[in-house]
């Protein structure tokens, strides 16, 4: 018995899976023997040993079952202990992996990396050497010599483009300070013209005082420059009718300065005393001048007019009252002076200047080169307002020769025709009897 015990303790222990395979096979057989016991109809009393073997077996299956728990509890619990440290273990591969990727992009970007101004190449090493201050020269930043001198270089480098940055900011500042003088300086010449305008108007009492000219008849005078001889001639003699005799009238020069500029221009580069390379020049550039005077018409006019103000001599204060207003024109084509009335549109019968002298209604060309101009129906435009009055010829200094000889007509050339035409084509009598026209 003792030697049973012993082996039984020297027997190695059964695992919890064999002793539930044990007991399932004992309780199978035990079943299967309680069913032929009762299909045979042997006696029953073996059925209570059966039952107590069975219920042996089911304690054994219990304790097998909670062994296999036990275990699986233990073998979690190790799992457990086990995973921790190779979790961690995972999440720094993870963490190193994209550390890894991170510095390929990084290495990879810097490779490619395209410069704003690829031509600017980093500082030379003789450069650095020369140039370096020694605070960057002396520092150790690897242990690497080529890689030191890199990261030297390019310290230097950082050193230089912040000085550069210091000196942007300095002249942008000085910048903004010369864009602000400029707006002051700005703001006082758009001001310039006010006081200038002020100045003038306190200046006229002393410019009366010492009997200077006004700087509007200077301006008159320089645009008299660029008259066309016979309104010059014109203007010259209204001026010396006012100045002499104090007569009640102003004269005044109105147009387009920029285009008699022009013209002036023109007319010079027509001059003939130029050599024949010239010429040939000026004959190809005056063909097109002579359709543009075509395309202007047979009543061409020159850019510059004269605007001659009449007042009455009558009246205390003279210029309170202005009689008429004439405006003189100068026809290129035909060669004459045409006078008018401003802003006046009244017909022939109306007109003040159409009955001014006999047999001069203004209609009939002064010139004979004029009626051929015009044709076989040489009668000038009634339509036009502004007509060449045998006086405003004379008045401007045109010679108009009459179309027979004074021999053949009678007329002594020794007489009087020659003065009276002088008399009555003067500008006193002009003046006298425009103002008793406008009177009447």
């Amino acid at each position: 018995m003792q030697s049973e015990m012993a082996k039984d303790t020297m027997a190695p222990e059964k695992s919890p899976l064999e002793i539930l395979r044990e007991s399932k096979s004992s309780i199978e057989e035990i079943v299967a023997r309680m069913l032929s016991i009762k299909k045979q109809g042997d006696p029953k009393s073996e059925n209570r040993e059966l039952l107590t073997q069975m219920f042996l077996n089911f304690i054994n299956l219990r304790q097998a079952n909670r062994a296999i728990l036990m275990e699986e509890e233990r073998v979690k619990t190790e799992t457990e202990l086990a995973k921790s440290p190779m979790d961690f273990t995972a999440l720094q591969l993870h963490n190193l992996t994209y550390e890894k990727s991170h510095y390929f992009k990084a290495t990879r970007s810097s490779r490619e990396f395209k410069s704003k101004y690829p031509n600017i190449d980093l500082i030379s090493e003789q450069d650095f050497f020369r140039d370096a201050p020694e605070a960057i020269k002396s520092q150790t930043l690897s242990n690497d010599s080529s890689h030191d001198l890199m990261l030297k270089r390019l310290n230097f480098e950082l050193h230089q483009r912040k000085e550069v940055c210091k000196l942007r900011a300095e002249l942008e500042q000085r910048k903004k300070c010369l864009l602000e003088a400029n707006a002051e300086r700005n703001k006082f010449l758009s001001s310039l013209p006010l006081h200038l305008k002020s100045l003038k108007k306190a200046s006229l009492p002393v410019q009366n005082q010492l009997s200077l000219p006004s700087p509007k008849k200077l301006k008159y005078h320089d645009l008299a420059e660029l008259l066309p001889p016979p309104l010059y001639v014109l203007y010259s003699k209204f001026m010396a009718q006012k100045e002499a005799f104090e007569e009640n009238i102003d004269i005044e020069v109105s147009g387009s300065l920029k285009d008699a500029q022009s013209y002036a221009r023109q007319q010079a580069e027509q001059n003939p005393e130029s050599s024949h390379d010239d010429d040939d020049r000026k004959r190809r550039r005056k063909r097109p001048k002579k359709e543009s005077s075509d395309e202007a018409g047979l009543y061409g006019v020159h850019p510059l007019k004269l605007v001659l103000h009449i007042y009455d001599d009558e009246t205390p204060d003279p210029k309170s009252h202005k009689l008429v207003m004439l405006m003189f024109e100068y026809l290129l084509k035909f060669n004459v002076v045409c006078v008018g009335v401003e802003e006046s549109h009244d017909g022939s019968e109306k007109n003040i200047l159409c009955n001014l002298f006999p047999d001069d209604a203004g209609l009939e060309p002064p010139h004979q080169s004029t009626k051929l101009i015009l044709g076989d129906d040489y009668a000038f435009d009634e339509r036009r307002t502004s007509r060449p009055y045998k006086w405003a010829q004379h008045l401007a200094g045109i010679e108009v020769l009459p179309e027979m000889s004074p021999f053949l007509t009678g007329k002594d050339t020794q007489n009087s025709d020659t003065a009276s035409v002088s008399d009555h084509y003067s500008v006193q009598t002009v003046l006298r009897r425009i103002r008793s026209q406008r009177k009447g």
